[in-house]
């Protein structure tokens, strides 16, 4: 019988490793470039880029469950997927955002409040480092949902 610690460990290794692939290989550079912008432009590009990147985590999780014989109850599955395209959405409309002093993104303003404003403003690479510890934390988040149960 396969534990929950076994089922949500094999998913965070599955659901991360297809988040590194569908974030660099699979983005297409239209939508890394547009998905930040405002208005409908921006938000149709993030989508585009969320729903390939959905597709390849769900493909993942997929055959580690078929492979592994590990068991996920697939409503679980769904439902960390749906966590992790969320919060994905979420970071990803802060794209090329991050240093913006005005109005922004709930995400920026978020780093920001949290102490992070020097950081952002000195360092180009704060921004992109922010947005992948955020993508890798919820992933984690949607690794113990896709595992639990049983």
């Amino acid at each position: 019988m396969t534990t929950t610690a076994v089922r949500a460990t094999a998913a965070y290794a599955a659901m991360t490793a297809s988040h590194e692939v569908a974030d660099y290989w699979g983005q297409r550079d239209a939508e890394a470039v547009a998905k930040g912008r405002h208005g409908w432009e921006g938000r149709a590009a993030c989508a585009r880029h969320v729903a390939s990147y959905t597709a390849a985590q769900a493909l993942a999780l997929y055959a580690a469950d078929r492979t592994l014989r590990l068991g996920l109850d697939w409503r679980r599955a769904a439902l960390a997927l749906a966590v992790s395209a969320g919060t994905h959405y979420i970071a990803d409309r802060s794209g090329g955002r991050w240093r913006e002093n005005g109005p922004s993104t709930a995400l920026v303003r978020f780093a920001r409040r949290t102490g992070h404003t020097g950081w952002l403003e000195r360092d180009p690479g704060a921004g992109p480092l922010l947005d992948q510890a955020w993508h890798k934390g919820w992933i984690a988040v949607a690794a113990v949902v896709a595992g639990g149960g049983k």
